[in-house]
Formats: C-alpha cells, sequence, structure tokens
C-alpha cells in the first residue's frame, strides 16, 4: 500500500506574513507542521522568524527521513536540534523566544496505519469502520478562556496588542512538549497511535487553523466535513473557515488571539 495525494491547501493567516505550516508526503509517510507564531523581531536565527526557520527546517527532515515512523520522528528531532545548533546566533532572550511547533505525522507500516503527534495538529482517518480522529479530538476551550480573560475582541482584525504578547509570552514558557529544538523532550512527549487500514482509505492532516472548523467555530462533525470533503473538496471547506472569520472579524462570537490562523490541510487516499 501507499499514499495516494488527492488534494492539498494552505493559507496564511494574513496576506503580509509568511505562512509558518507545511504539509507534505512521501510514499508511505504525510506530515503537517503548525509553526507557533513568533513572539518578538527576528535574530535568534538571523533575519528569518524561528517559526518559519522551524517549519522549513523541519519540512526538509520529513521529507529526507526514511524507516518506520517512531525513527523517522526521532530522525527529525536530532536533525532540528543538530540545525539549531549550527543556526543560532545568539543566546535566547527567554524560553519563549525558542522556536515550537505543533506537527502530526502519519505512516503506513504493514497492515497498520500509524500516526505520531505533538500539540495541536489533527488527523481524521475514514475507513468501512466509519470516521475517527487519529489525533486526540480538538479541544479549543482552555485558548478562548484565555483570550476571553484579556477582553472582547482580544486579536480583532489580526492586531497582536502588548498585552497579547505579553500573556501569549507567559504561555509558552509553561512546560509543554512540542516540535522544537529540544530532541529529547520531543521524543518523550510524542504520542503515537495505530489503526487497521485498507485500500481506499481517506486521511486528512490539518493544522489547527483548519480545524477550527471543529472546535472553535462548530461548523461541521467529522462526519459532515468528510461528506462536504468527499463532495466538493477542501477549497469548498476552506471558503466556509475564511466566511466564518471574516464575519467574526472583531473576534467577539468566537473569542481567540487571531481574526485567522494559517490553515492547512492534506487529503490522501491509501491506494
Amino acid at each position: 500500500m501507499h499514499f495516494d495525494l488527492i488534494q492539498s491547501l494552505s493559507l496564511a493567516g494574513k496576506a503580509d506574513v509568511p505562512n509558518d505550516d507545511r504539509i507534505g508526503c512521501a510514499d508511505r509517510h504525510a506530515w503537517v507542521i503548525d509553526g507557533a507564531t513568533d513572539l518578538g523581531p527576528p535574530g535568534l536565527l538571523g533575519e528569518r522568524g524561528g517559526a518559519a526557520w522551524l517549519a522549513a527546517s523541519a519540512q526538509c527532515a520529513f521529507a529526507m527521513a526514511t524507516g518506520p515512523l517512531q525513527s523517522v520522528c526521532e530522525q527529525v528531532f536530532d536533525d532540528l536540534a543538530r540545525s539549531y545548533a549550527r543556526d543560532r546566533q545568539r543566546e535566547p532572550i527567554a524560553g519563549w523566544e525558542l522556536p515550537r511547533a505543533a506537527f502530526a505525522a502519519v505512516a503506513l507500516e504493514g497492515d497498520e496505519l500509524v500516526c505520531a503527534h505533538l500539540a495541536d495538529c489533527v488527523v481524521l482517518h475514514r475507513s468501512a469502520s466509519g470516521i475517527a480522529f487519529l489525533t486526540p479530538e480538538p479541544d479549543r476551550e482552555a485558548e478562548r478562556a484565555e483570550a476571553r480573560a484579556l477582553g472582547p475582541g482580544t486579536g480583532a482584525h489580526g492586531v497582536r496588542t502588548p498585552a497579547v504578547i505579553a500573556d501569549r509570552r507567559i504561555a509558552r514558557e509553561r512546560p509543554k512538549a512540542v516540535l522544537g529544538v529540544d530532541a529529547l523532550l520531543a521524543k518523550a512527549g510524542t504520542r503515537y497511535t495505530r489503526a487497521p487500514v485498507a485500500r481506499g482509505d481517506d486521511l486528512v492532516l490539518m493544522s489547527d487553523g483548519f480545524a477550527a472548523l471543529f472546535d472553535t467555530y462548530d461548523a461541521c462533525t467529522p462526519d459532515t466535513f468528510m461528506a462536504r470533503l468527499l463532495d466538493q473538496g477542501l477549497d469548498a471547506l476552506a471558503q466556509v473557515l475564511r466566511r466564518i472569520e471574516h464575519d467574526d472579524a472583531a473576534c467577539l462570537r468566537y473569542p481567540r488571539f487571531k481574526m485567522s490562523d494559517d490553515a492547512s490541510a492534506l487529503w490522501l487516499r491509501v491506494g
């Protein structure tokens, strides 16, 4: 068995800011990477922001890695640690400046589908048994509560106020297993799940900006998401996503830290 690419889509949250998501697939493994928004100006890794550096470095590492999924992931983690030691221009100001990301990856191993993940990227699997999340079901309630606590309109129209930046720096200092420059932390934190797989199964790998359709906006269930995907493709779902965000540009109905996040999705079929 192998992965057939059906569609891929990646939208920047703002047209004037680089997209820090990456998606990709090889014959038997695929991945999505969601770089965490920088909370200060570039400098740690030169003129490029940390999120862009991490996303590009991880994309290259996933494309080059081979073997079972755990081996692939550990090759990526080690490569990122080496690249950071090579590219770093100075010591980080604080822990919040270290580049970090969420990721999810899948691989075909024998008659099983293996999924690895850290943080909040999402993988949805359609099989003869139904539709299921291979990653934890999305839940942004804690983030919504944090945005709500900063007052109405936090993140409105894509503006990051000093209060929002300060709050996000504090949040990023909290211990959390992420895809980043600490290979040991990533290896210890990555979770692996397995599921039966067959030819004709569909998989969708998403950054949390695309998965917001489920957990932030309640625009669909996994079943209705997959039905619309099969009928109209990723573009129709992306239009729904951006329309919701445009209509709530003031971030009042759906409290959040950005009007629109980078949103990426990769649709694969097992061939």
